[in-house]
């Protein structure tokens, strides 16, 4: 099973288009794949005490420790991802472990788009998680509504899921 978190908390998030067509992709390629919107799961903060009891962090954490690979979609927030996922990795932590991770991002402007590497780099050095290294970066002109307008965007969701499911099948394979 591979998991599509839409890491944004707000109700018309771009970010979580991005997610719902990474979805649509894993379907058309035969692979199950589940959507999980952490609006839907309410987490605590990460207080590294009482805060890893919460039930969503619990239910969280077995689902990413089962995913035989990750896309992460994000928006980004001053130059980095909002503050919700890194909130989730802190609490789900070791559940990381060795995963293949990519990423689908939505920013106000082009200027970020290296924006996603301190947590690429975190991923890889805390959890040795492999990072694939082709990710969607759309900003606002890549949508019209609560749709993508940009074939291209499309078309590199598709290429991501794709190199997602063809990366975590080989790395299964070496175990």
């Amino acid at each position: 099973m591979y998991l599509v978190i839409a890491c944004s908390l707000k109700s018309s998030s771009r970010s979580k288009i991005l997610a719902e067509a990474a979805h649509r992709s894993f379907t058309s390629l035969g692979k199950p794949a589940e959507l999980i919107s952490l609006r839907d799961y309410p987490l605590p903060f990460c207080d590294a005490e009482q805060a890893y009891a919460d039930p969503n962090v619990a239910i969280l954490a077995e689902k990413i420790l089962k995913a035989e690979g990750i896309l992460l979609a994000c928006p980004i927030y001053n130059y980095g991802v909002n503050s919700a996922l890194k909130n989730l990795i802190e609490l789900t932590g070791r559940n990381w472990q060795e995963k293949v991770i990519g990423f689908l991002c939505a920013a106000g402007g082009q200027g970020s788009y290296m924006s996603i590497m301190g947590l690429a780099n975190s991923l890889m050095l805390d959890f040795r998680c492999l990072i694939l290294p082709k990710f969607v970066y759309a900003t606002g002109d890549a949508f019209d509504e609560a749709r993508i307008a940009d074939e291209g965007i499309e078309q590199r969701i598709s290429e991501l899921a794709h190199s997602l499911i063809r990366i975590s099948h080989a790395v299964r394979e070496d175990d």
